[in-house]
This record gives structure tokens, sequence and C-alpha cells, in this order.
């Protein structure tokens, strides 16, 4: 019978015969400078991911803002609509109030200030008709005769009572043109255009 072969633990098979040999320092060493490099990869490794984490949330949070503010800004442009619309409705009410009240105290003014601008445009026109209404036809022809005579109006002025004409309003005429003030035609041109501009503001506070 084969004698088992022993183990031959003092045998060296490196080539050359040479042990390898690390000093116990060197060991210790070279543990501590792995662990280092280790615990130093961890710790960049976790600043990384907390770097990460903080821009992720930075950048949720931006949204979270940027949506809040998009929010309050359309909030805020409806208000805004919506207190302009009620000003513009509160001005034309008013307006439509006070018109027929100066027209009543001072019926002459509007019809004075007209003429007399077209007075000053017509001074060597030959002939000029104002239309005035009935109820203040006699003062109107006065008054109109007068500011003729300070324009230096030297044509024929031909002053006319017109029960179609209201209180307040005229119409001059000459030969190749004429103006009129009309109160109520003036009031509906605004009361339409403002109108357009509520319902385009209404769909905006909407």
């Amino acid at each position: 019978m084969t004698a088992a072969a022993k183990f031959m633990f003092d045998e060296d098979f490196a080539p050359g015969g040479v042990k390898p040999t690390i000093t116990l320092i060197e060991h210790e060493r070279r543990s501590a400078d792995a662990e280092a490099v280790a615990h130093r990869k961890g710790f960049e490794a976790g600043q990384t991911q907390a770097r990460t984490e903080a821009a992720e949330r930075i950048a949720r949070a931006l949204t979270q803002i940027a949506d809040s503010m998009a929010r309050l800004n359309n909030a805020l442009t409806g208000i805004e609509a919506r207190l302009e619309t009620e000003a513009v409705q509160v001005a034309v009410a008013v307006a439509g109030k006070l018109s027929p009240e100066l027209v009543a105290r001072e019926p002459l003014a509007e019809i004075s200030a007209l003429a007399g601008e077209a007075f000053r445009q017509l001074v060597a026109t030959p002939q000029i008709a104002i239309h005035t209404g009935a109820d203040i036809f006699d003062a109107a022809r006065e008054k109109l005769e007068e500011i003729a005579r300070l324009r230096g109006f030297e044509g024929r002025l031909t002053v006319q009572s017109d029960a179609n004409v209201a209180p307040g309003d005229c119409r001059i005429e000459w030969a190749d043109g004429g103006v009129t003030r009309d109160t109520a035609a003036t009031l509906a041109t605004i009361e339409e255009i403002v109108g357009r501009y509520i319902a385009g503001r209404g769909t905006v506070a909407n």
C-alpha cells in the first residue's frame, strides 16, 4: 500500500524560490489606505446623491412656485378685467345721467362751441344755416348771431327751429358740407363701443 503524500507547507513554489513578505506596519498602512479610499468614495457617492436629491427637490419647488404664480396671474388678470369692466360701466352710466342734466342747465354751451369753431373755419362761406331745438330757438338765434359777429363771419346766417332737434343739439349746414351735434346718437355709439369692450374683457375675466 502506497503511503499518503504529506502536505509540504514549508515548500516554496514561487519562482526563484523567494517568498514574498510584507511587514505588519506596511500591512496596516495598506489596510488603512484601502479603508480611506473606500470611505472617500462612499462619501463622494453620498455627496453626489445628496446634491442630486437636493437639485430635484429645488426643481420640484420651482415648478410648484411657477404654477402658483401662473394661477395667481390668471386670477389677478380676471379681477383686473372685472374691475375695468365695472369702472367703464359706471362711467357710462354717470355720463348718461349727467349729460341730460348738463344740457338742461346749459343748453347753449355745446351749440355755441360747435358754432364758434364752424364760423372760424368757414369765415368766408357765403351762407350758413343752423337748425336748433324749438325750446331754445330764440335764445340760440341771439347767441349764434353774436358769435358770428365776434368770429368775423360776413356771410348770411340763418337760424331755424326744428322740432326734430333735441335741446342742446344742432345741425350746421353750408353749401358743400355740414356738421351735426346729436347727443343721443353719440351716446348710442359710445354704448356700442363699450359693449364690445366689455364683451372682450369678459372673455379675459373668464
